[in-house]
């Protein structure tokens, strides 16, 4: 058997080659027995092959690389040393796998010897992430013999490439254990390898209906546009699908479904719908055919009555005639309603001129209500730029208050968890300022998920600041859950303690740590201030009462 690599050799081959294979970022937590693979990067990046992120918290890092990989649909990586770094990477991970995003999670590893004997930083690793890694590469550390195969194997894997069938990407784990010396030596000569792309797919066919609607949920893509319009189908899209526009969507989607539900018969499921009661009723109704195009096996949504999954690549085949009276009652009635809402808010066109300025004034004065907030966000935000939005409240408001307009949003909709929601807005606002030209990445979350990923505003020296734009509707603590049954029946002070879990962080001062400009804002005029200056920081939005308050 050939001799192993040692293991600075090793790691420079294997960036050079996830680099060449279609790696263009990396991610890098400090640690002792990943050393070989952090350095080989940063030779890397000082050569221009590649992207260098360094990031301290795996958690947080985990997330960046999980945000480029969402804004590049490319495969980045994330690297760390051994022990409990690895466990940090789980919640990305699982994000990852739910949301068919491809990231390599490279896991420095201890050799056979120091296993199973309580050696320090030292756990079973092959595997630790259960289902959430669709492939596990395990290198042993007599197995280092061919970096090359080895990182075109995880980037294929990472993009879908399987033995038995392709699928859509995902996160894999490529676990490399090492021995002394870690680091050292002369740097590898690298191997060429090719790019690896996306492989193949199948084919499914989807036809028209009577009785359809397409629902567009998270990540679904303009091609629901495409495919709502081909069959003839009114489409309801949430504002993290990518498909909040076009002469077919319904506006205020989840209130129509709630007059017109009754007539639907099939449902054609795009994305992962995740926000409103009204839509996962619907698609539960053992009445309604539901008709998911996505991933086998991780379907996303099925109904309760016939639920079928067409993966791949999708042909439509397009209706002889769309059903206009169909399509004309769900657009119209969505239509209807937002002329109803926006009359409510405009001042009244009747008065004098001095009255009228008096009314403009009182309303740029006007408290902050969710609805102000997520609306003059979304106004403000054009398809050249980009908007990451929190699991949280406010992506609900945005959901019932978003105009149409083809805005690429993302989201962690996944599991929905509001993990790593700052880092991952980070990785997005680099690759989009890296790949595009203009456009600023606006971040739409709330207090606590901020708080919950404060590690993520850390940028070290010697990485520029993303242009980010964090704006923070601060209502002190997790008003979600207001709106859940639970906020009745139980106690309110138990319930306030451990449900709202109201907190006293100064968000400016949170800020000035991390080096990030700062701004607060309590009224309707404030914010479009905030907001017209389209530059990075943070932007509180102190928000008023439940006035706004709408049903999940």
């Amino acid at each position: 058997m050939p001799e192993a690599l040692p293991a600075a050799a090793y790691a420079d081959r294997l960036v050079a080659a996830l680099a060449a294979a279609g790696v263009a970022d990396i991610v890098v937590c400090p640690g002792s027995r990943s050393q070989a693979i952090a350095l080989a990067a940063a030779r890397m990046a000082r050569a221009g092959a590649l992207s260098l992120h360094v990031r301290i918290d795996e958690r947080s890092a985990a997330f960046l690389a999980l945000g480029l990989a969402r804004e590049t649909r490319q495969p980045a990586a994330i690297v760390v040393t051994s022990g409990t770094a690895l466990a940090n990477l789980h919640p990305a991970m699982l994000e990852a796998h739910h949301s068919d995003v491809p990231l390599i999670a490279i896991t420095a590893d201890r050799p056979a010897e120091l296993q199973g004997i309580r050696s320090n930083q030292t756990t079973r690793q092959p595997g630790i992430f259960g289902e959430a890694a669709r492939v596990v590469v395990d290198v042993g550390a007599d197995a280092l013999l061919d970096p090359e195969g080895d990182a075109v194997a995880a980037v294929a894997a990472a993009l879908g490439w399987r033995d038995d069938a392709h699928t859509e990407p995902g996160p894999v784990q490529l676990n490399v254990a090492f021995r002394d010396p870690l680091s050292g030596g002369e740097p590898a000569v690298p191997v060429p390898v090719e790019r690896v792309g996306r492989p193949p797919m199948p084919t499914s066919v989807l036809r028209p209906a009577p009785g359809t609607v397409v629902l567009a949920g998270a990540d679904a893509g303009a091609a629901a546009v495409d495919v709502a319009e081909a069959i003839g189908a009114p489409l309801i899209a949430e504002p993290t699908s990518g498909a909040r526009f076009g002469p077919v969507l319904v506006q205020h989607g989840r209130d129509v479904i709630g007059r017109l539900g009754a007539d639907v018969r099939r449902v054609v499921v795009m994305g992962h719908p995740t926000l409103s009661r009204a839509v996962t009723g619907l698609i539960r109704r053992p009445d309604v055919e539901v008709v998911v195009l996505g991933r086998a096996g991780l379907d996303n949504v099925r109904g309760t009555g016939v639920s079928t999954v067409l993966a791949g690549r999708i042909e439509v085949e397009e209706a002889d005639e769309a059903d206009r009276g169909w399509i004309d009652r769900w657009v119209g009635a969505g239509r209807a309603l937002a002329a109803e809402r926006d009359a409510e808010r405009a001042p009244d066109s009747g008065l004098s001129r001095a009255d009228y300025a008096r009314a403009e004034l009182a309303e740029g004065r006007t408290r902050l209500s969710r609805r102000d907030l997520v609306t003059q966000v979304w106004e403000r935000t054009w398809p050249h730029d980009r908007l990451m939005v929190a699991a949280s409240r406010l992506i609900r408001e945005l959901d019932a208050f978003a105009s149409p307009k083809a805005v690429r949003a993302h989201a962690n909709r996944g599991l929905a968890g509001i993990d790593g929601t700052v880092s991952t807005a980070s990785g997005i606002a680099i690759a989009h300022e890296r790949d595009a030209t203009g456009g600023l990445t606006r971040l739409l979350i709330g207090d606590l998920a901020l708080l919950h990923d404060a590690g993520g505003l850390h940028v070290p020296p010697g990485e520029e600041r993303p242009r980010l734009q964090i704006i923070v509707g601060n209502d002190n603590g997790g008003s979600l859950f207001e709106l859940l049954e639970v906020a009745g029946t139980a106690d309110p002070d138990d319930f306030a303690r451990v449900q709202r879990t109201p907190h006293d962080v100064s968000l400016e001062h949170l800020a000035a740590a991390y080096g990030w400009p700062y701004d607060r804002v309590t009224d309707r005029a404030g914010l479009r201030r905030a907001l017209s200056q389209s530059t990075p920081g943070i932007i509180e939005a102190v928000l008023e009462g439940d006035a706004d308050a709408q049903q999940l």
